[in-house]
């Protein structure tokens, strides 16, 4: 698919590469190699279309000022032919060109050609890639972090998609280990306190307190009756996680469907622990002498495995050494494996066995310890963990009239996804947790989200295309037809131009998105789009000019309408043709 900006873009570098050679050859410039220079779009378009720094950084190369070298360049510059129609030196040295008309017309029938599919790419040639995503523990429902979490990672998961690559989206589910052990223990003093009286069976103290583990408990009781009131404690807690966990999971996926999130895959922890794939990685570990026992437990070299890491990254022996590393117990001296073991067996799991090229997971900013470790240990046991990328993911505050909300998941008062989305749109919810940097806070204006005017950024969007799609039924019940001859699309004012060259810029915005692992570029994007048509219509006539006029800006709105509609359907929010 095209991208005009990146096809300008590449002209640029050549024409500046050749304008180089030919200013040598004549004499104007001395001998020598050209450094490597950028080519960015100016924050100004007053500045060109685009700008380059080619002069400044070739300064010690030609042994000339930034401006002599600028003049020469610009002097040798052909443009005839080309997507530019001006080159022009600016400030201390920045060499500009501005876009021909031609390239604003390409641009639009480039969108209205390519429909659905434009902005898609192939930057990811088919490479297999997961994103790992939420993984919230099955013992409770999930909150504010977990609703962020799902909008970040499945707006990163959709935009890798568009740039060509195989996605697969993954939810781990945490069915095993000392959180299912709690989840029991809190289950039966449910359950107990049910047939016994809350006074006879004190709460576990780091048990989990939410409502929902009293309603599974009441369910259970409904089947089961005071069945597993006098068994043995060990059969108790079997039988009720066996009934609450799968209703959990189930609870989950239902509620993530509601949020408009489908994963490829739920892989359950405790397979790992059934298949024997924990002893594979520790049998590798071992055989690498990687591991030692101490006090009754096997520990890994965690250590020693990143001092050699961080030494390859270039860090020096004080830095490695303020880092206070330790190392990790993976088997525990009862015998059981820890958490860390089990990640590491998964991640194993990623690249040796199902072969992904690249693993991204999304977390909360409070494990960022832990990413280092784990990419150490995929370098342990034989793996290139650089190829393993964490998200870290600051947290949300929900805000009510001004006011925090409280969200202790041990309380019980936490406000949980489920509840958002009784009292939020589903689109607001999906766009405003994608509207800032994983790795910023979120403030999330419950007012806000509701409210049907423009100062909601989604209805903002929105509200764009239903005018669009207004716009275009008007002029097809005048007998106005789209016109589909580029030579028509002639733009004259300066809000048709900026429209232009801001949907010329959504194939770019979404590699972008894929490479700093920033879906909330989209987002960002789409507003952009929507402030820029609003300008357009405030100031340019579409209905009742000359025919050409209509023809160009008719083009321009339908070009604007595709866009709108493929980054809101990226992003999993509906597209309405009517408000």
């Amino acid at each position: 698919m095209r991208n005009l900006v990146a096809e300008a873009k590449a002209q640029y570098k050549e024409l500046i590469e050749k304008a180089v050679n030919e200013a040598i050859a004549a004499g104007e410039l001395p001998e020598g190699e050209i450094p490597k220079f950028n080519i960015e779009i100016p924050a100004d378009n007053k500045n060109g279309d685009l700008a380059s720094n080619v002069a400044m950084v070739s300064a010690k190369a030609f042994r000339k000022g930034p401006r002599q070298i600028a003049d020469a360049i610009v002097a040798h510059i052909d443009l005839d032919g080309t997507y530019f129609e001006k080159a022009e030196v600016a400030g201390p040295g920045f060499l500009n060109v501005f876009y021909a008309p031609h390239w604003f017309a390409e641009t639009v029938s480039a969108v209205l050609t390519e429909k659905d599919t434009y902005g898609t790419g192939n930057m990811g040639e088919g490479k297999k890639v997961m994103v790992e995503f939420v993984s919230a523990n099955p013992t409770g429902p999930m909150h504010m972090g977990n609703a962020r979490g799902g909008a970040i990672g499945d707006g990163l998961a959709e935009a890798m998609k568009w740039c060509g690559y195989d996605v697969t989206r993954e939810f781990y589910i945490n069915d095993a280990g000392n959180q299912i052990e709690k989840f029991g223990k809190s289950l039966e003093a449910r359950y107990l306190q049910l047939h016994l009286g809350e006074d006879a069976i004190e709460f576990p103290e780091d048990g989990y307190h939410g409502e929902d583990i009293k309603v599974r408990a009441k369910e259970f009781t409904e089947i089961n009756g005071d069945k597993y009131v006098n068994a043995e404690s060990s059969e108790r807690k079997a039988a009720l996680v066996a009934y609450a966990l799968p209703a959990n999971v189930e609870g989950l996926q239902r509620d993530l469907g509601k949020y408009s999130i489908n994963y490829d895959v739920w892989f359950r922890e405790s397979s790992l622990y059934n298949d024997g794939s924990i002893e594979k990685v520790v049998k590798i570990l071992t055989e690498k002498g990687l591991t030692y026992e101490k006090d009754g437990a096997l520990w890994y070299k965690n250590a020693e495995v990143l001092t050699e890491r961080f030494k390859k990254e270039g860090k020096t022996d004080k830095q490695i050494e303020a880092l206070e590393l330790k190392d990790d117990v993976i088997i525990r001296a009862n015998g059981n494996p820890t958490y860390f073991a089990g990640d590491i067996a998964y991640h194993y799991n990623k690249f040796a066995e199902r072969g992904f090229d690249k693993v991204i997971n999304v977390w909360g900013a409070d494990h960022h310890g832990h990413v280092a470790r784990l990419q150490g240990a995929m370098d342990a046991v034989g793996l290139d963990g650089s190829k393993l990328d964490v998200v870290l993911m600051q947290m949300v505050e929900l805000m009510r009239d001004g006011k925090p909300e409280k969200m202790s998941k041990r309380t019980g008062k936490a406000i949980t996804l489920t509840d958002l989305l009784d009292e939020v749109p589903i689109d607001a919810a999906r766009f405003l947790f994608n509207m800032r940097e994983p790795n910023t806070h979120l403030l999330f204006d419950l007012g806000l989200a509701v409210k049907n005017t423009n100062d909601n950024p989604v209805y903002y969007v929105q509200y764009a295309h239903a005018r669009i799609c207004s716009i275009l039924r008007a002029l097809a019940e005048e007998g106005t037809e789209l016109k589909e001859d580029i030579s028509l699309y002639n733009f004259t004012a300066p809000e048709e131009f900026a429209l232009v060259t801001e949907i010329a810029k959504f194939p770019g915005e979404i590699e972008e998105s894929v490479k700093t692992y920033d879906p909330s570029r989209i987002t960002k994007y789409a507003i952009e789009v929507a402030t820029m048509f609003h300008k357009f219509y405030n100031a340019c006539r579409v209905r009742g000019e000359s025919e050409e006029v209509v023809a160009a800006r008719t083009a321009l709105c339908a070009a604007t309408k595709t866009v709108i509609k493929n980054v809101l359907t990226m992003l999993k929010v509906s597209v309405p043709e009517s408000m």
